[in-house]
């Protein structure tokens, strides 16, 4: 299922290029990641988010720059810093919160969040150090169960923006019973269909 899921961005890059509206300014930024191994332009305020519905299965990708979350992307010295990156950590485990998740009777099978501003040990909180003048990302992905998966038919990130101001807008591909579609959420608008 997973493969499946990392499988949709290049079955979405049709309506990726044709909804491809990249500027210039961005140029400088994208040298930069592609130089570190990253070919996403890395954008504040905007994050990226897979959803995969496959039978009863409904899988979540969010990838997001940690300052639309955190509202600082350096490695956490400071109490205050430690203990924001532990509160996003907390929030971003509960995505039946975060995605407005109240229909389809759906239960969380796997939640996996990755970050160098995550770090456990000692090895990571150096590799997080060594990464402080780059840009960092929280990539966040979820695997739930639902046991009535015909009864959803959105999600609403209303809390997620809420939760997060600093995330303007979600870009979002979207493979579900309808087929697939790409499509932008914002604060205003921060609903999507099945």
């Amino acid at each position: 299922m997973r493969r499946l899921l990392l499988a949709l961005p290049f079955a979405l890059l049709p309506l990726a290029a044709s909804a491809a509206e990249h500027s210039h300014e961005h140029a400088e930024d994208k040298h930069e990641h592609a130089e570190h191994g990253s070919l996403d332009a890395h954008e504040h305020g905007v994050a990226q988010l897979n959803v995969l519905l496959d039978g009863k299965v409904l899988e979540l990708q969010l990838e997001s720059p940690a300052m639309n979350l955190l509202g600082f992307e350096h490695a956490a010295k400071s109490d205050a810093d430690k203990a924001k990156v532990a509160a996003v950590r907390s929030q971003l485990q509960d995505p039946l919160a975060l995605f407005g998740l109240n229909a389809g009777d759906c239960s969380m099978r796997e939640a996996e969040l990755e970050s160098a501003l995550f770090a456990d040990d000692e090895h990571e909180e150096h590799h997080a150090h060594d990464k402080d003048s780059e840009h960092s990302e929280i990539h966040a992905h979820y695997q739930l169960d639902c046991k009535s998966p015909g009864e959803l038919k959105q999600l609403n990130l209303g809390e997620l923006f809420k939760r997060f101001p600093a995330t303007a807008k979600i870009q979002v591909q979207l493979i579900g019973p309808n087929g697939q579609q790409g499509l932008k959420l914002t604060p205003a608008q921060p609903t999507l269909s099945f």
